[in-house]
């Protein structure tokens, strides 16, 4: 993905519960519970930031190589998306 990802509010109900967020999605009410590697791959998508800057920004702040986590964004963002709670623009 080179195009700038961002949240769509617009498909679910988002609830932070301690250290997690929760997501409802509006469409067909299934729960999805984000927190750890993932709560900070969500709170990294802003609307501005594409999956290469999410790549950099996360192997910089974990101090771990891109290659080291390429695969568990991958598969972060490819369920997001597919829920329709991420969208590329």
């Amino acid at each position: 993905m080179t195009q700038s990802l961002r949240k769509c509010p617009e498909n679910f109900a988002e609830t932070e519960i301690d250290d997690e967020i929760v997501l409802m999605c509006l469409t067909n009410g299934d729960f999805f519970s984000i927190k750890d590697s993932a709560l900070a791959i969500w709170n990294l998508i802003d609307g501005e930031r594409d999956r290469t800057a999410l790549l950099d920004r996360l192997a910089q702040d974990y101090s771990v190589s891109e290659d080291a986590i390429r695969g568990d964004v991958d598969e972060f963002l490819a369920a997001a998306t597919a829920a329709g709670f991420v969208a590329a623009d």
